[in-house]
C-alpha cells in the first residue's frame, strides 16, 4: 500500500513564531501563525509532539521556572496543563480540525513573594513561543497607571497601557484595587469596562492576568461576573514553607557567590521562623531583604576585623550576621526593618 511520504513523516515542529515573519496583522493572528502555515495532514498521519520545535521552547521554560522557583507544585502543574492544552490545540490545527482559539486571560492568587510576577515572565515566553502571543513581553501596572484622578483621564491612561502591552501580557498588580465602591467618584470602573471591551475583542493578540491577594480577588471577580466569566484560568498560589524559605535563602545566598556556614544557617532558620509570625511577611521578598540586611552586617564585621582578608572572609555568612537582625534584639521593632517597602511594589519578580 502507497503512502504519502509527508503524511508519514513526523512533522519537525510548527517552529517558533517569529513576530512579523509571515506579515500577519495583529487582529489577523487568530491561530497559531505557524501552525496555520503548515499543509494539513492527512487523517492516517502520525504527529510526533516531541519532535515540535515549540515544545522543546516550552520545556526550556518550564525547566527555568523549576529552577526559579522553590516548591509551588499546584501552580507549575497548572502551567503545565496550559502548555499541554496549548501544544494539543496546535496538533489539532497540524490535522485541519479547528476549533475557538483558547482564552488565555488569567488570574493568579497569593501573597507577596510567592512568585507571581516571575511565573508571569515565564508565561508569557511559553505563549509566545507556542505562537499565541507576538512578543514576550510583559507589560506591569496598577492602578496608579490606569485610574485617573478626573474626568476623561482614566481611559487614555487605560488604552496606553493596553497598547503598550499589545501583543504580549498585560499584568495588573493587586487588581482588586481598581473598584473601590464605597467612593462614588471613583473612575476605577471605567477601566473594568474598557479592559472587557479589549479582552474580548483583542484576545487573539492580548493576554491579561490580574494578581492580587485571594479573599480581596474573590471579592473584585463576585463584583465584576462579566470579567470573571472572561478569565478562565485562575491559578493560586499558597505561601511558602519555613523549609522552602530556607531553601529560596541558600539559593539566593549562592547566586550572589555567599553562603551561610552552618551556625549561620541555623541562625537564620531561627530567625524565619520568628519573622514568619510577625506583620508584614511577604515570604520570598522578605527572605531577599533579610539576606540584604545580613551582607550589611557581614560588610560591617569585616571591616572592622582590621587585618587582611581571605576569600572564606568574604563569601561567608555567619551566626553574627544573621544576630545582629533587630528581632533578635526587640521585639516592638521585629520585621521593621526587613520590609521597608511593602505594597505597591513588583519585586517579587525574581522570588
Amino acid at each position: 500500500m502507497a503512502h504519502d511520504p509527508k503524511a508519514q513523516r513526523p512533522s519537525s515542529g510548527f517552529g517558533l513564531y517569529r513576530p512579523g515573519a509571515d506579515g500577519l496583522k495583529p487582529a489577523a493572528a487568530a491561530a497559531p501563525p505557524d501552525a496555520a502555515q503548515e499543509p494539513i495532514l492527512a487523517d492516517t498521519a502520525l504527529l510526533d509532539l516531541s519532535a515540535d520545535d515549540a515544545r522543546n521552547h516550552v520545556e526550556e521554560t518550564l525547566a527555568r521556572l523549576d529552577a526559579e522557583l522553590v516548591g509551588l507544585a499546584n501552580v507549575k502543574r497548572r502551567v503545565r496543563e496550559i502548555a499541554a492544552l496549548l501544544l494539543v490545540d496546535r496538533a489539532r490545527r497540524r490535522f485541519g480540525l479547528t476549533s475557538s482559539r483558547p482564552t488565555l486571560h488569567m488570574s493568579f492568587t497569593g501573597a507577596a513573594g510567592t512568585g507571581k510576577t516571575t511565573v508571569a515572565l515565564r508565561m508569557a515566553q511559553m505563549l509566545h513561543a507556542l505562537g499565541y502571543i507576538r512578543s514576550a513581553k510583559v507589560h506591569s501596572v496598577t492602578r496608579d497607571d490606569l485610574v485617573g484622578q478626573f474626568i476623561g483621564h482614566t481611559a487614555p491612561k487605560t488604552k496606553e497601557a493596553i497598547a503598550k502591552a499589545a501583543g504580549g501580557v498585560l499584568f495588573i498588580d493587586e487588581a482588586y484595587s481598581l473598584v473601590r465602591p464605597e467612593n462614588e467618584r471613583d473612575y476605577g470602573q471605567e477601566v473594568i469596562e474598557i479592559l472587557l471591551q479589549e479582552m474580548e475583542s483583542e484576545r487573539a493578540s492580548l493576554v491579561v492576568i490580574f494578581a492580587g491577594y485571594p479573599d480581596r480577588m474573590n471579592t473584585f471577580f463576585s463584583a465584576n461576573p462579566g470579567l470573571s466569566s472572561r478569565v478562565p484560568h485562575h491559578i493560586a498560589f499558597e505561601d511558602y514553607t519555613h523549609d522552602e524559605l530556607v531553601q529560596i535563602a541558600e539559593l539566593m545566598v549562592a547566586k550572589e557567590n555567599f553562603r551561610f556556614d552552618e551556625p549561620g544557617r541555623e541562625a537564620f532558620s531561627e530567625y524565619l521562623e520568628l519573622r514568619m509570625l510577625q506583620p508584614r511577611f511577604s515570604n520570598a521578598r522578605s527572605v531577599r531583604n533579610a539576606v540584604e540586611r545580613c551582607r550589611l552586617r557581614q560588610a560591617k564585621r569585616l571591616v572592622e576585623l582590621q587585618r587582611p582578608l581571605t576569600k572564606i572572609d568574604l563569601i561567608t555568612l555567619t551566626e553574627q550576621d544573621v544576630h545582629g537582625s533587630s528581632l533578635f534584639q526587640d521585639s516592638e521593632e521585629a520585621g521593621v526593618e526587613d520590609d521597608p517597602v511593602q505594597s505597591g511594589t513588583n519585586s517579587d519578580a525574581t522570588a
